[in-house]
């Protein structure tokens, strides 16, 4: 049975209340063994011993300010080449000052998942979530019914190195201050050095969405190794 650890930590999108859902989801539906870390604040987040025994690591947190001592369980687990799942701000995870030893934390997004956050697309406008042209078939879109309109604001991640493989693009549509709009991936996986998937929706209300939910149920079954039925289920 699969042990999945879930670090929760950010302060915009209230992922202490929709993370447990999730987590509790796969309980539920697989009968899988869930822990649920959450930080107290940005420098502290018990408990990470739990990733000596995890299956795979799920994260949604962003800025965080950890002391050695926790960043030492993260840092061995990722170095074990065990499975990653990130959501929205994990691209930006942790943030110290320049000059810090611990500096090279900041540049979390880029090792784990690919590429760092740049900029999105102002907090009024929202994300349609449409098919990448090279992912039809992917068992991770698996009873995923796009296009769909996500909540997140979209987020600048490009480029992408070839080593991720883009499954879900976004559009920015509503106000934005930014004139000019570029389609981005919105979901991605990378296999080395290990099995990674990332999403950069999020928000609240994405959770709310069937297609989020599944698309987030197959990520980390995928990541897992597990195989995916034609329907998600």
């Amino acid at each position: 049975m699969p042990h999945v650890v879930f670090l929760i930590g950010e302060a915009e999108y209230r992922s202490e209340r929709t993370m447990p859902q999730v987590a509790w989801e796969l309980v539920e539906r697989y009968g899988w063994s869930v822990s649920l870390l959450q930080a107290k604040d940005r420098q502290n987040l018990p408990g990470l011993e739990a990733l000596q025994e995890a299956d795979c690591l799920v994260t949604y947190l962003r800025f965080r300010e950890l002391p050695p001592e926790q960043l030492e369980p993260i840092r061995a687990y990722l170095d074990s080449g065990r499975p990653v799942v990130g959501l929205r701000t994990s691209t930006h995870a942790f943030r110290y000052p320049e000059g810090s030893p611990l500096a090279i934390w900041n540049h979390f997004g880029a090792e784990v998942f690919g590429t760092p956050w740049r900029f999105h697309y102002g907090h009024e406008s929202s994300t349609v979530v449409y098919l990448h042209p090279e992912a039809e078939g992917d068992p991770i879109l698996n009873g995923v019914d796009y296009p769909f309109v996500a909540r997140s604001w979209l987020y600048y991640v490009l480029p992408l190195p070839a080593d991720c493989r883009p499954l879900l693009m976004g559009r920015s549509v509503g106000p934005s201050p930014r004139e000019e709009r570029v389609p981005n991936p919105v979901a991605w996986v990378r296999t080395t050095p290990r099995r990674t998937f990332y999403t950069s929706l999020g928000h609240p209300e994405d959770f709310a969405l069937p297609q989020f939910r599944q698309l987030l149920r197959n990520g980390i079954r995928w990541a897992l190794g597990e195989s995916l039925p034609p329907t998600g289920a």
